[in-house]
């Protein structure tokens, strides 16, 4: 299968070589928003003509897109994004009412510092600002444990407990030594970390289960698994959800008549084994599934800021008249003393039965007839759309530069751009609604049709078989476009997963550190380079 795929590389960079010009026009390489973009050529327009920005700013992340000022939806766009910048409140009236009774985060910010790239973290503290982290909990097998929901709450606003206890979690980070003992021939060195996470026993409210087949059963403590997943910028997302799918189709079949080693849970023999549907609010139909690591999203209208807007502050709106919320924590609750003595006094509307056990489990499994108004309204909550589908992409910066162009050739040359696939072509963006919130979605949503797009991702999952890998070993390609910007936006550059590297080069390295690796032959083609060409790559990947 090597041979095969890297035959997949040749044949794939001398096609990439060959449509990337070597002459790009015009950069200054300056840190502030540029003057003309009229003169750059198609490249430096990351997001295309309508989705891309020329703003190198600590606020590079936030801007709207030219589509969304030309379809007249800038006023929407900035009241949507007052529900990504604040904070929710557990109260019952006002425009951010409603968190709880259990939560992940109090608002976005936490998880996307400045509308970035989650940052490290030595401590899972959900208050800490920037804490992109969210807890990965599973049997042996890989399985979501069942009494938690797959984003594990570890807060609670009174009289609930948080499912985990956060004093109970603890993150060490340790030190990997790779087969070249972290160093390149020429003597340069490098660090490789990577985090390792336990959770007490006792820090866990809820019985440790795992549901499979319909049949629920006990995990013995010492079966379970706990890793950390970091959140990536929101940035973007609008021009990646006007891909056409037959076009991302089309890029499993290449990879598969080359032999690639694609995932069997989502795809096999020139088909999705595994679609997206919504069968609560939406009818069942099926979708491609783009995006998170696992693919675990269809189209950005159901996808996870869609739910996270919902699930990660608990807040309810009119498709959502229910508590993200497993039964084995309802349950628990609904039968502690402390909970029972003090819900009446907290919720005095909620005594409908006059039985407080049932009244809790009621309140907390929630119900339209239960919960009675939403705490979202459906106006609040198209801005809200509006705003993520309407965030531009920052420009490509220093393409004009010539140790940029050079690495950008080695990147290409080396089989970098097999994962990191350059460049997509956008369709019609018909936008798709699994939802079936949108009555007109093309009309009351930004579109990006027909646009040549930057993102330097396959949107494929690989495996990387890195030491206390990812769940499954299984993780999309993340989208390189504009994480040269982080540090200035978010003051921090931290990559991977889970941010175990704090820079380019540890992230090119993680690569490469398993033979097992996906990208090991990339990574060994890296290793033969000079000095001054590798930093040339790096330079290349802050530019784009």
């Amino acid at each position: 299968m090597r041979q095969s795929y890297y035959l997949y590389y040749s044949v794939l960079m001398s096609s990439v070589l060959f449509s990337c010009a070597d002459d790009i026009k015009g950069g200054s390489g300056s840190d502030t928003q540029l003057d003309d973009p009229s003169t750059y050529s198609e490249e430096w327009y990351a997001g295309g003509e309508l989705g891309t920005v020329f703003n190198y700013t600590s606020h590079a992340y936030e801007q709207a897109t030219p589509a969304t000022e030309q379809a007249g939806m800038y006023d929407a766009f900035k009241k949507g994004e007052y529900f990504f910048k604040r904070d929710y409140k557990n109260s019952t009236t006002g425009a951010f009412k409603g968190l709880g009774p259990l939560y992940v985060r109090r608002g976005c910010l936490y998880c996307h510092p400045s509308y970035g790239h989650g940052k490290r973290q030595d401590r899972y503290r959900a208050d800490d600002m920037g804490n992109g982290y969210l807890l990965v909990i599973t049997d042996e097998t890989d399985t979501y444990l069942s009494s938690l929901t797959g984003m594990p709450q570890t807060m609670a606003v009174k009289p609930f407990k948080a499912p985990i206890n956060e004093d109970g979690i603890h993150i060490t980070w340790l030190r990997a030594t790779d087969e070249w003992g972290n160093k390149f021939d020429d003597g340069e060195t490098y660090d490789l970390t990577y985090p390792e996470v336990t959770i007490d026993e006792d820090a866990f409210y809820v019985p440790l289960e795992v549901t499979k087949g319909g049949v629920t059963s006990v995990v013995p403590y010492e079966s379970v698994k706990v890793r950390l997943e970091s959140t990536i910028g929101v940035y973007g997302t609008g021009m990646l959800d006007a891909i056409d799918d037959s076009e991302i189709l089309a890029e499993y079949q290449r990879q598969e008549s080359f032999g690639v080693s694609l995932n069997p849970a989502m795809y096999s023999n020139g088909v999705f084994t595994n679609m997206y549907a919504n069968t609560l609010q939406g009818d069942g139909t099926k979708y491609m599934r783009r995006f998170t690591y696992a693919i675990s999203r269809g189209p950005l209208q159901d996808g996870a800021g869609a739910n996270a807007i919902w699930n990660i502050t608990n807040v309810t709106r009119s498709d959502r008249m229910y508590h993200y919320m497993t039964k084995s924590y309802a349950q628990v609750a609904s039968k502690d003393p402390e909970v029972q003595a003090e819900f009446y006094k907290y919720y005095p509307e909620q005594n409908l039965t006059g039985d407080v056990e049932e009244d809790i489990y009621n309140f907390l499994i929630g119900s339209k007839e239960v919960l009675k108004e939403p705490e979202m309204s459906d106006q609040d909550y198209k801005d809200f759309m509006v705003w993520h589908r309407g965030l531009a992409v920052p420009a490509a910066r220093d393409l004009d530069q010539a140790d940029v162009q050079k690495g950008k050739k080695i990147f290409n040359k080396i089989g970098c751009a097999y994962c990191h696939k350059p460049s997509w072509k956008t369709g019609d963006d018909d936008v798709q609604d699994p939802n079936k919130f949108f009555k007109n979605a093309n009309e009351e949503l930004p579109r990006y049709p027909h646009q040549t797009i930057w993102p330097y991702s396959d949107l494929v999952q690989h495996r990387l078989f890195m030491v206390n890998d990812i769940r499954t070993g299984w993780c999309r390609t993340t989208p390189l476009w504009g994480r040269g910007l982080s540090k200035t936006v978010t003051g921090a550059e931290e990559r991977l997963h889970d941010c175990r590297a704090r820079n380019v080069i540890e992230a090119i390295m993680w690569h490469g550190y398993s033979p097992e690796s996906d990208a090991r032959k990339s990574v060994e083609n890296f290793r033969m380079l000079s000095k001054e060409e590798r930093d040339c790559v790096e330079k290349f990947i802050n530019a784009i």
